[in-house]
């Protein structure tokens, strides 16, 4: 485990709309464009191996995409490279950051200065709910996936605990980036269970889709 005074003052950035990482979670990538090649070979010359996954965020009159000012770094925990030069890849959840300012450099891929305070959190073990009532979220769950025509292997989800359940839901079910954001800045587990609960209650109802879910 990475200990608070190890992690760095600067990352490697891979901006990715969509896509959510989340302390002690796991999050699998696919690694084939030339600057995402260059950022993984880097970062696995580091000691932390730490590569800071981050939502886009549009600003008006600015040249290229923003950056949210909150991501999650997560450590290179396992990679395969495929027949032609692609690379599989798995990131293992460490802390969230917040973005102090990006780097001017030479590296065809993002770089930002970062701070991890007030993340401390996300250093420790996994964290408790202890308000989750997991019968009537489970109701919900089974509702929401049958809606979507989706399959689940409820056993598993069943048993799963209590932070495991709720962030690895946060990561796969299919938000808008906005809301995985919210979902990443929550600052507490059953914080983010209530935002995740809020979102699935809200796509029940139909939310900003044009086809209306029963």
């Amino acid at each position: 485990m990475i200990k608070a005074a190890e992690l760095p003052d600067t990352i490697a950035i891979f901006p990715l709309s969509g896509a959510l990482l989340l302390p002690r979670a796991r999050l699998p990538l696919h690694i084939f464009e030339p600057r995402y090649l260059q950022m993984l070979e880097d970062a696995l010359k580091t000691p932390a191996r730490l590569i800071g996954m981050i939502q886009p965020n549009e600003v008006p009159g600015r040249a290229g995409p923003g950056l949210h000012s909150i991501g999650c770094a997560g450590r290179i925990t396992q990679f395969s490279e495929t027949e032609d030069g692609r690379y599989l890849i798995t990131l293992g959840g460490v802390s969230r950051f917040r973005v102090v300012q990006e780097v001017q450099g030479f590296t065809p891929y993002r770089r930002c200065d970062v701070k991890w305070d007030g993340f401390d959190r996300d250093l420790g073990p996994d964290e408790k709910d202890s308000g989750f009532d997991r019968p009537e979220f489970m109701t919900l769950l089974g509702r929401y996936f049958d809606a979507r025509e989706l399959s689940a292997d409820w056993d598993t989800l069943k048993d799963a605990d209590d932070e495991l359940l709720i962030n690895s839901l946060s990561m796969m079910l299919d938000f808008d980036p906005e809301d995985k954001q919210a979902l990443l800045e929550a600052p507490s587990l059953p914080t983010r269970r209530e935002t995740l609960i809020t979102l699935i209650e809200y796509q029940l109802r139909g939310g900003s889709e044009s086809e209306m879910i029963q």
